[in-house]
């Protein structure tokens, strides 16, 4: 059984990491996107185009690197962090590759057609409410209205979605940093780096090695249990010695099973899947005693037709530091209760 083939677009997305030929072709047109990434930011400045603020503070957890770089789980590592403060925060995500654009609340019964798979992964892995629409103030005000007690909302993505104002920003780099620094497409940057921000985090950095973006850090892991649709856990360990198929259709697949074999897993073959894949035509792998393991955000998708799979959830740990500097900067919001402009 052999691996998928790499997602399209990995050719340029290895380009993004150095200033090559293929990203010094693509400069001058990334030159038009910083002066429309500058315009935008300047409306908004000037009050031409309107932001708005919910009334509770804000969080955005987002990233200025195209692709996945640890938003989600470090919205889930957050908003837990919040609720064991005593908070009782709220999250708002436009809810990427749902069906639908309307404003609507994510419930652990959500279809990811419904929610999109990141939101339905908040939801079940935190319990908070959790609305998704387009326009991220539509969904704050749904949150709002129908949990009045909200006192904090976490914003899954939306760095660049300015018409949120915004109390505390936090971007996340994994080991790409900022890549080549290009913004796209000679390079993987929405925006010019460095920027204002109030908080980075390094979701993943290499073992003895520095973090190419200065910030803070964070430890990433599997869980010590893998689980099922009805609900059954397992120790990850008992898995080893079992013909095991690794799935994923996330950002980096390549990550996740590089964490699966350092678990001690052996892995007969694995499935690199284009990120938010909706496994409407996914194949389950075949053969006797052929087990599949992926991905906590790939399994909300793939438990209605295949209840089987075991998931293995992504641990997200955040350095005490990061925590500590959230808190400080929080109180000083909630003291205040008024969310800065956008500038």
């Amino acid at each position: 059984m052999s691996s998928h083939r790499p997602p399209t677009g990995s050719r340029l997305q290895q380009a993004w990491l150095h200033r090559g030929l293929m990203a010094w072709l693509l400069w001058p047109i990334s030159l038009l996107m910083r002066l429309i990434v500058a315009l935008r930011r300047q409306a908004f400045a000037w009050g031409l185009l309107r932001s708005e603020h919910p009334g509770v503070p804000v969080i955005v957890v987002g990233n200025v690197v195209a692709g996945g770089a640890g938003k989600t789980p470090t919205v889930i590592a957050v908003v837990r962090h919040l609720q064991e403060c005593g908070l009782r925060p709220g999250v708002i995500s436009r809810g990427y590759g749902r069906v639908r654009d309307d404003c609507r609340e994510v419930t652990p019964d959500s279809t990811p057609e419904q929610s999109g798979d990141e939101p339905l992964l908040v939801r079940r892995s935190t319990a908070a409410p959790v609305f998704v629409a387009p326009q991220r103030m539509e969904a704050a005000q749904a949150l709002r209205q129908t949990y009045p007690e909200t006192d904090v909302i976490v914003c899954d993505d939306g760095l660049q979605h300015l018409a949120l104002r915004r109390d505390i920003e936090i971007c996340v780099f994994d080991e790409r940093g900022a890549g080549n620094g290009f913004l796209l497409p000679a390079g993987p940057l929405r925006e010019p780096w460095p920027r204002p921000v109030d908080l980075v985090l390094n979701t993943f950095t290499p073992q003895g090695t520095a973090p190419l973006v200065p910030g803070f850090t964070a430890s990433r892991s599997l869980s010590t249990d893998v689980q099922r649709a009805d609900g059954k856990r397992l120790p990850l360990h008992n898995l080893r010695g079992r013909r095991l198929v690794a799935v994923a259709g996330i950002a980096r697949p390549q990550a996740f099973f590089a964490m699966l074999r350092a678990s001690g897993l052996e892995l007969e073959a694995v499935e690199a899947l284009p990120d938010h894949y909706d496994f409407n035509s996914w194949i389950r792998p075949s053969g006797a005693g052929i087990e599949v393991i992926c991905t906590e955000k790939d399994a909300v998708k793939l438990w209605a037709a295949h209840p089987q799979v075991w998931a293995a959830p992504l641990v997200l740990t955040p350095e005490p530091a990061f925590f500590q500097a959230l808190d400080a900067q929080l109180e000083a919001k909630l003291s205040s209760r008024h969310g800065h402009q956008t500038s």
